[in-house]
């Protein structure tokens, strides 16, 4: 599970980072070891921290039938012993070295994060390798992290956003992957066994499946041999992930949980588009002016400024391997959450028929381009955004291209991706709470 070593957050705390506009286009150097294991590197000498991303494709959604969360149990288990190592002993290691460690799992990826002082990156990049490579699985941490994962789970099971999430997509895809919570079921976890978590392991974490991200203060020489540490006594080939296309059900529907409380969660959503999608760009500007743009966005004016509806509403944009979705939420009290969504679906229909303004194209424009370098600001985060452009295939030089493909936006874009992202119909929603006013199967 994912754990707080002091020494290197006080480490870091003391440090002066490179400026944003610094970071806004670092040199991305494309490494592949004599293992064949490929990654991404931005030297940064300034910094003796190296951070490491690592993600495997294939989550959740390659879990079996009846083990929901396999994935996610795999992911709090890999700290917990490894090689010669139990539990007690490689988190002692980890904690004596100041090393970093821990891992998640999404519904398309298996997800690692490492870092460390320079001085350290060797042990840091073997002991990664051993958690990759040879997890023990012994019985005592897998029943405490069993044990753990029931308890968020039952925790889950009343907590409005969680229920909200968990019901869309059950509805939007009631026969796919995708339709399956993340983090798994109370049945599923429980029929998990040893032989399971290790079948995960040999199944995704092969060295043609990792896409890695590497940044600080080591050499692209160094890293080719830190990277056959790392991964090189994985498989070669990881096994394909069999996951069909899925469109999510378009129909307009309202569906309400009740529960006792005092306000009200909806999600509502529409099919969405793939990051590869002609039209990704355009809908990405579009959602920054309907609910994506925080203060600055329409269903935040509308909503809450104007009227003082909700205490949060927002959209975004989410891409799968498979799939996309369209999302957006907002929460009120129980009586307002009727008008909530009535204003919500005004302004969705309002931007469907007629696009945005020339002014709010421009300073969405303006937003996207000058905030994008705040998530280069550290060397985690570009960690990160290395990891995500390979995953979505954008080439090396999607950082500096970036600008570009925002600026290029045209108001007839937007009113195009409108009508096709929006113009469909209704939406699907789902409300957790006692709703007045608001019926639903």
């Amino acid at each position: 599970m994912i754990r707080s070593l002091v020494a290197v957050a006080s480490f870091v705390a003391v440090m002066t980072l490179p400026s944003a506009q610094a970071l806004a286009a670092p040199e991305i150097f494309e490494i592949e070891s004599a293992g064949g294991v490929k990654a991404w590197l931005v030297h940064e000498p300034s910094i003796p921290i190296v951070s490491v991303q690592v993600a495997f494709r294939g989550g959740s959604i390659t879990d079996p039938a009846g083990k929901e969360g396999l994935a996610n149990m795999v992911a709090g288990l890999l700290d917990e012993g490894a090689g010669d190592l139990d539990s007690a002993a490689f988190q002692e290691r980890l904690r004596e070295l100041a090393i970093g460690f821990s891992a998640r799992a999404n519904k398309d990826t298996f997800r690692l994060s490492m870092r460390t002082l320079v001085e350290n990156r060797a042990e840091a990049f073997r002991m990664l390798g051993l958690a990759l490579s040879a997890p023990r699985f012994d019985p005592q941490p897998v029943e405490r992290i069993r044990g753990q994962l029931e308890v968020v789970l039952t925790r889950d099971a009343e907590d409005p956003d969680r229920v909200a999430n968990h019901a869309w997509f059950a509805k939007a895809f009631p026969d796919h992957e995708y339709g399956r919570p993340s983090r798994g079921t109370l049945e599923g976890i429980a029929e998990i066994t040893r032989d399971d978590l290790a079948a995960f392991v040999r199944r995704r974490f092969a060295r043609d499946n990792a896409i890695v991200g590497v940044v600080g203060d080591v050499a692209p020489e160094e890293l080719s041999r830190l990277l056959d540490l790392a991964f090189g006594d994985l498989a070669e080939t990881a096994e394909p992930v069999e996951v069909t296309e899925a469109i999510p059900s378009a129909e307009a529907s309202t569906t309400v949980i009740r529960k006792p409380v005092p306000q009200s969660v909806a999600m509502f959503g529409l099919p969405g588009l793939k990051r590869d999608d002609p039209d990704y760009y355009a809908a990405y500007v579009m959602n920054h002016v309907l609910g994506g743009g925080g203060f600055t966005s329409r269903l935040h004016r509308e909503v809450r400024e104007k009227r003082g509806l909700a205490y949060s509403v927002y959209t975004y944009l989410d891409p799968y391997d498979y799939s996309a979705v369209y999302l957006g939420g907002v929460a009120t009290v129980n009586e307002r959450i009727g008008e909530s969504l009535d204003i919500i679906e005004a302004q969705i229909a309002d931007v469907a028929e007629n696009g945005i303004t020339a002014d709010e194209l421009e300073r969405a424009k303006m937003f996207l381009d000058g905030s994008f370098p705040l998530r280069l600001d550290s060397n985690a985060k570009i960690a990160r955004v290395l990891v995500g452009i390979q995953l979505d295939n954008l080439g090396r030089d999607y950082i500096q291209r970036r600008p570009e493909l925002i600026d290029a936006v045209t108001l007839d874009d937007v009113r195009r991706v409108a009508r096709r992202l929006l113009g469909g119909g209704g939406l699907a929603i789902v409300v957790v709470g006692d709703p007045v006013g608001v019926d639903g199967g």
